[in-house]
């Protein structure tokens, strides 16, 4: 039983900055009501901070997120001042870099994980129109993405032959170690007893394109290699072109899913759409020692300061890290406070009278700190699910 926590916060940049702020409410909400000693260390950094100081966060900062049980990441992001693009580094990397990428390699944050849940009472947007298409029993998956080389791994340039960019290379990495880590995962995920859903063999899906490429190849042969382990899940390869409309058209098949960097990047976007949007989709940072927890959503400059955006990512993912930490410490009273942030998120969802734009519409949205106060509301609200919205 851990005695208390040390949470980083990295706001970063636009909207990140007001959902961070309603997520850190709620996290001291829990932690007045289960008794959880939280501490929080705010570190400024990202793409506005580079604009303005010439580096991505105080020299410190580094320091600062290895030594916190866990960070809570915001958004990273902004304009360049020529309106060209997103601002950039002097070295080509995006401002900012250091609290997303460098905090992945530095701290060996190996695997992405995202878990896609549809939750009760979330509508779609399909031509412009708030219409359900799923059940929330339809979209109940985990997606894990190795989260540290393939072309993220920075190795690559471009050739300016006086000055004048003509090619531009970007090297893709594929690693047996890596790989083994995050395919492992995935069987392990799927083996879980806390894992099983009703109706829905546990399997594993490889998401690749190994009719094309050597480094889907091998991470192809490691999954087999791995899934021989594990008789008792099923396992398939589905090439990442094909697994995009079956992802739309079948998501109930899916239960585990596993792939390398970039095409878990491009496909867990994809995922989102099923659960309602970036607004609603957490995505989890995590290694041996090291967890980092964010919402998917860019840091929207367009929003920031209107008090409009969704938290409710942002929420959900602290409440990720409350689980995280709860099963690394053994700590029941963590895992149960992240428990009961997700509890509190289906209940404002059930309710639908405070909803921001993204969920209900402009005209019946409600602001972001208002969506904030509602969750921090229904934190001791323990009513069933109406089931005539559960599924």
């Amino acid at each position: 039983m851990a005695d208390g926590y040390n949470l980083a916060l990295l706001p970063g940049d636009g909207i990140g900055v007001e959902v961070i702020a309603q997520a850190r409410r709620v996290l001291e909400a829990v932690a007045r009501l289960d008794g959880l000693d939280l501490a929080f260390d705010e570190i400024p950094g990202g793409a506005r901070y580079f604009l303005e100081h010439g580096s991505d966060w105080p020299q410190d900062a580094a320091g600062r997120c290895a030594a916190a049980d866990a960070i809570l990441l915001g958004a990273i992001g902004w304009p360049s001042p020529d309106g060209r693009g997103t601002a950039l580094r002097p070295d080509g990397k995006m401002a900012g870099w250091s609290a997303v990428v460098g905090n992945r390699i530095g701290l060996d944050l190996y695997a992405n994980i995202r878990p896609v849940r549809l939750l009760p009472g979330v509508r779609h947007y399909v031509s412009g129109r708030h219409r359900q298409i799923w059940r929330p029993s339809d979209v109940d998956m985990v997606f894990i993405r190795e989260n540290t080389e393939d072309l993220y791994s920075g190795a690559g340039g471009i050739l300016a032959p006086g000055g004048d960019a003509q090619v531009a290379v970007d090297t893709r990495i594929i690693t047996r170690r890596a790989s083994e880590r995050v395919l492992r995962l995935a069987f392990e995920t799927a083996s879980r007893p806390d894992h099983a859903r009703k109706g829905t063999p546990r399997r594993v899906t490889c998401v690749v394109k190994d009719n094309i490429l050597y480094g889907c190849r091998l991470f192809v042969r490691i999954f087999e290699e791995i899934g021989e382990q594990y008789p008792h899940i099923e396992r398939e390869v589905v090439l990442v072109d094909a697994f995009t409309q079956w992802l739309v058209r079948r998501p109930e098949h899916y239960d585990v899913v596993v792939a390398p960097n970039m095409f878990g990047d491009i496909i867990t976007e994809l995922a989102c759409a099923l659960q309602g949007g970036v607004g609603m989709s957490a995505g989890c940072n995590v290694g041996e020692r090291h967890g980092m927890f964010e919402p998917v959503h860019g840091s929207a400059p367009r929003h920031a300061g209107t008090d409009r955006a969704n938290p409710m990512a942002a929420v959900l993912a602290a409440g990720e890290a409350l689980r995280w930490l709860g099963a690394r410490r053994g700590d029941e009273r963590a895992a149960a406070g992240g428990d009961r942030i997700e509890a509190a998120v289906r209940a404002v969802l059930r309710r639908g009278r405070t909803l921001t734009y993204d969920l209900v519409g402009a005209q019946r949205a409600s602001s972001t700190s208002a969506v904030g106060t509602a969750i921090i509301e229904a934190l001791g609200d323990e009513a069933p699910c109406d089931e005539a919205l559960c599924d």
